[in-house]
Order: structure tokens, then C-alpha cells, then sequence
């Protein structure tokens, strides 16, 4: 149980800076030095939008995260580049993503960059701040792979990644991080279909080392492409199964789904903390402080203060900066009026 009742977080990523945006796409025009310090600066402004908010909780908004080598495929060995996209033209869907071919036994020698992003992280902001990391699932991580004679099915992918993604979680926690969330979201998209089950095995297996180590969460989303979901937008499919999950939080997405099997959310708060979507990622619509402190309410009704845990549906990268930043100060907004209301410092 977390230290702070009703308290702020946020999911991982956050909107680029316009210039970064800009950048990353013409790296092959920067020498590293250039890209270390664009990581650096844009770390610098997604850590002052979160802390001028007056969240609990902070990342470093991924900012990092922008380029095929410079993300988590970038760092694995037995992959050859991405294809191109198969569908070019057409309204914009997750099916124009390329897939990576798998040419040898998967392998992370260097780490699949985390342990950079986190020293960036710890350098960068102020002390006695709560930092989180978030990291993919194995199960995840292996969307974008094309299975193959080496590895037939998405499932042996999985567990090809799994040791991989196992090791760089104990190397977190040895490097000193405190809050970690292991990212699951196609477990949830795929949930209705396919033995949750076998999906509980996968992920403890996957946080086995470090469980008591660490305060360890999980996000599970519907999926965002460029503002829509890519999954079957229930809960129900998951549960109970999703309740042996070893983990200390677990994060739901509410607010696009108007808030629609709320009760839930009672029964994790049984046997962990449960942070809710409140802010909706995939709207325009800026939650007014006052929406913010109805919704709270609305979630104590099925669970307790030192149970819930506040944050957007999902990262915020595919979020507008202006509106991102309104979103978020909103949302620490709401949720101090209700601690106040009920005499909680914070």
C-alpha cells in the first residue's frame, strides 16, 4: 500500500517538445553529442511540466523513445530493420506499423536502454521526488515481431523476450529504482480471447526477481493509434484471473470508456492498489478540476483513499503538449479539493 492516500501519477509518456518532433525524424543529420543533448533538454521540459503540475509521481516522458535504434527494438540482437509499412495510403491505423523479421536467437547484451533513461531521470530531478520507470511485457514487446521457424508463434517470442525484459527490471532495482511499471497493454487487448491465465503465468514470471524490491505496477489499456483503441474494451474477460497478477498497483483505463465498469476497481482494491484513468487521452475535452474531484468520489465509493491511485487512461504522447499540460494540472487540481474534503494532507 502507498504511502500517499489518493495519490497522482502519471502512465510514462509524454507529448515531444515540436522541435524534438521535428529532430527525430532527420537524426542522420546530428552527431550524438546533438541527440544526447536534445534528450537531455526534452527530458528537462517533460519533467517541469509534470512537477509544475504538482503530480506525485514522475517520469521522464520517454522522451528518449523516438527512434527505431533508439528505442527497445534498437537494443535487441536477432532482428533485422523494420519492413516497411504495408499500407502507406488510407485513414492512419496500427496495421501500417512494420513489423521487425527475426534473424537469430533474440539477445540484449547492452540492456535494452532503460537503465540510461533512469540515470537521466535521477540526474535531472529534484531530490526526494518520486520517480517511476515503466518498461514492456514480454507479451507486448513481441507484437511487432514476425514469427518464423526460429520462433512459430507470438507466444515463443514472448518467451524468448521474457528473461531478456526479467533482466533489465533486476537491473533497476540494483541501479536504485523505487517504482517500476511493467507495461502490458496487448494482455488486455487480447484478454477476451486467450487464457488470461497463461498471460498471469507470463508476467510473474517476467517480475518474479524483483517482487518486494520494488513498487511494481502494470498498465492495461485498450491500445491508442493515433487516438483510437485497437482492443475489445472490456474488463470483464480478465477478471479474476488478473487479480493473481504480482503486482502492487494496477492501472485501469476509465475515462474514454465513461467509466464503464467501475465497480472493479472494488474488487483489486482487495488485493492491491488500483490506479484509475481519469483523464481522457484520447479527447480534447480538458477535465475541469470539479469533473476531476466528481470522478474521485465516485471511485471511493468502491474503494478506499489508500487504495486509489489517479492518472491519465494511458501515456500521453499522442496527446497535444498545451492540452496535456491543462489535463494534468487539472487533474492534481481535483484530486487535492477531494483531500482536502476529507482531511488528508497532500
Amino acid at each position: 500500500m502507498k504511502d500517499q492516500p489518493l495519490r497522482t501519477s502519471v502512465v510514462g509518456s509524454y507529448p515531444f517538445p515540436a522541435w524534438l518532433e521535428s529532430c527525430s525524424g532527420r537524426l542522420d543529420e546530428f552527431g550524438t553529442k546533438d541527440i544526447e543533448e536534445m534528450q537531455d533538454d526534452a527530458t528537462a521540459a517533460a519533467i517541469g511540466d509534470q512537477l509544475r503540475s504538482g503530480l506525485d509521481v514522475i517520469t521522464d516522458g520517454e522522451q528518449t523513445r523516438f527512434d527505431f535504434n533508439l528505442s527497445f527494438y534498437g537494443h535487441l540482437e536477432g532482428i533485422s530493420l523494420e519492413a516497411e509499412s504495408p499500407r502507406k495510403w488510407g485513414p492512419p491505423a496500427h496495421d501500417q506499423r512494420g513489423k521487425h523479421e527475426v534473424c537469430g536467437d533474440l539477445a540484449a547484451p547492452r540492456g535494452l536502454g532503460t537503465l540510461e533513461e533512469f540515470d537521466r531521470l535521477k540526474r535531472m530531478a529534484p531530490g526526494g521526488q518520486a520517480l517511476k520507470v515503466s518498461v514492456p511485457g514480454p507479451f507486448t514487446m513481441s507484437g511487432r515481431l514476425l514469427p518464423g521457424a526460429r520462433y512459430p508463434d507470438r507466444f515463443a517470442l514472448t518467451e524468448a523476450l521474457l528473461p531478456l525484459i526479467r533482466k533489465e527490471l533486476e537491473d533497476l532495482v540494483d541501479a536504485g529504482c523505487e517504482e517500476i511499471c511493467v507495461d502490458e497493454p496487448s494482455m488486455s487487448c487480447y484478454g477476451y480471447k486467450e487464457d488470461t491465465s497463461r498471460f498471469v503465468d507470463i508476467f510473474n514470471r517476467t517480475v518474479e526477481p524483483v517482487v518486494g524490491r520494488t513498487r511494481l505496477c502494470t498498465h492495461l489499456c485498450f491500445g491508442n493509434f493515433k487516438g483510437h483503441p485497437v482492443g475489445y474494451r472490456r474488463y470483464a474477460p480478465l477478471f479474476p484471473d488478473f487479480l493473481d497478477l504480482h503486482v502492487d498497483e494496477l492501472h485501469l483505463e476509465m475515462a474514454n470508456r465513461e467509466y464503464a465498469e467501475l465497480e472493479v476497481i472494488g474488487e483489486v482494491a482487495k488485493r492491491m492498489d488500483v490506479a484509475v484513468g481519469i483523464i481522457d487521452v484520447k479527447s480534447y475535452l480538458v477535465e475541469t478540476p470539479e469533473m476531476v474531484a466528481e470522478k474521485v468520489k465516485a471511485c471511493l465509493e468502491f474503494a478506499a483513499p489508500e487504495r486509489l491511485v489517479f492518472a491519465p487512461d494511458c501515456g500521453l504522447s499522442q496527446t497535444a503538449r498545451w492540452a496535456a499540460r491543462q489535463k494534468l494540472c487539472n487533474m492534481v487540481d481535483g484530486v487535492r479539493r477531494v483531500r482536502g474534503e476529507l482531511g488528508i494532507a497532500g
